[in-house]
């Protein structure tokens, strides 16, 4: 079984190496897990990813690698466990129709708060259905597997991304810079963004140079070397990360890796559904090392180009008020920061991987089109294309 393990982590372009694999193993005889035999999936998990991932980049593709394998393996391994409430609850999923939906009066933002507070000081026990009580499925603008049009999710998946608040710790993944692209297109898009300068130490041919001196020197060789030339454009990437995001990553990883390939000067950063006080490198780790936006401002210069990767799909709320944050409560609101950072770097355009279709349906989109002055491109060839002659001019 865990040979077939073996290869499926390295169909997944894992880099695993046989002694790896042996080390795994020789945990397993020796019982670095569990005792008598009773480790659990999630025990061998952590092993697992310990003995055969060294890079902290690799971790989503081997959560993947490790799902598509497994699947169904701890159901199978314990026959007492009830069947999961989400196979009974499907086909009792609350489907309203548009007059249904339309008749939910929004509560303004203050009341929802206020109304969420009470509802936890009065709610005792567990709830499904209602418009009411936080629990699942119903029109309550508290809980999840609903319907409400401004609501905040407690738990369960996002289905309607309407919520103003999501409450809930989420992991999100690192964007793979190592993907290898199928097309070459998104390169070749990137291309357009070039201004290219020699620097470094003298490391090519200079070939024209060199028969030109050997000519005049009588015919004996005389090698000209200058050094590479190299992208002098600096580019600023932020990339939104998680939650409807998730639909998109696929597509933002061929971005994120043929930028890394075209760009010698880039520095990327994280955020979640718009810009605040803070962004960070690793998401893993996005509370513990955050960095500061005003840090970026003073840090990088005025010359770099500034690109944000995202679906601008999100709560009005989180882009024009204070606390709008799904996650925490921020002091200013998004828009203040998509204002300073536009003015820091004049040269900006912003990466939609949404299609363009929807845009005009969804009132985030538009409130980001604005801030953006109108420079907001989809995440297709011709977009790219688009956004990269605005920002080369």
């Amino acid at each position: 079984m865990l040979i077939k393990f073996f290869y499926t982590l390295r169909a997944a372009k894992l880099p695993v190496s046989v002694r790896e694999f042996l080390s795994l193993l020789e945990g397993l005889e020796k019982g670095v897990i569990g005792s008598e035999g009773a480790a659990s999936l999630d025990d061998f998990y952590f092993l697992a990813r310990t003995t055969l991932i060294k890079d902290e980049t690799q971790f989503d593709k081997f959560d993947r690698a490790f799902a598509a394998y497994f699947k169904g393996v701890e159901l199978l391994s314990d026959f007492s466990q009830e069947l999961p409430l989400e196979w009974l609850r499907q086909h009792l999923q609350l489907e309203l129709s548009d007059e249904q939906k339309a008749a939910i009066e929004k509560m303004g933002w203050n009341e929802l708060m206020e109304t969420l507070k009470k509802r936890f000081e009065e709610q005792k026990e567990r709830h499904e259905g209602g418009n009411k009580w936080i629990g699942t499925g119903g029109t309550s603008p508290f809980g999840h597997s609903g319907y409400n049009p401004q609501g905040i999710r407690i738990g369960g998946a996002g289905k309607n991304k309407s919520a103003v608040k999501v409450w809930e710790q989420r992991a999100y993944k690192d964007y793979d810079d190592q993907l290898e692209l199928g097309t070459r297109n998104i390169k070749v898009a990137l291309r357009r963004l070039r201004r290219f300068a020699r620097e470094g130490s003298d490391l090519e041919l200079d070939l024209g140079d060199t028969i030109s001196k050997t000519a005049a020197n009588a015919g004996m060789l005389d090698i000209r070397m200058v050094p590479e030339r190299h992208n002098k454009v600096k580019v600023l990437l932020l990339m939104d990360v998680g939650g409807t995001m998730d639909e998109h990553v696929h597509r933002v990883e061929e971005l994120f890796s043929a930028a890394k390939t075209e760009f010698k000067h880039l520095e990327f950063f994280y955020f979640h559904n718009c810009v605040y006080d803070f962004v960070w490198k690793n998401n893993r780790r996005r509370f513990a090392e955050k960095t500061p936006t005003w840090d970026l401002i003073r840090k990088y210069n005025r010359d770099y180009k500034l690109i944000f990767v995202g679906d601008a799909t999100m709560s009005p709320y989180e882009i024009l008020q204070p606390g709008g944050s799904v996650e925490y409560n921020n002091e200013e609101p998004g828009a203040e920061w998509l204002q300073r950072l536009t003015h820091a770097f004049p040269k900006y355009a912003w990466i939609n991987p949404e299609p363009q279709g929807v845009w005009q349906y969804r009132q985030s989109v538009s409130l980001i089109q604005n801030l953006m002055q109108q420079r907001m491109f989809p995440l297709s060839l011709q977009g790219l294309e688009g956004a990269m002659r605005l920002l080369s001019q």
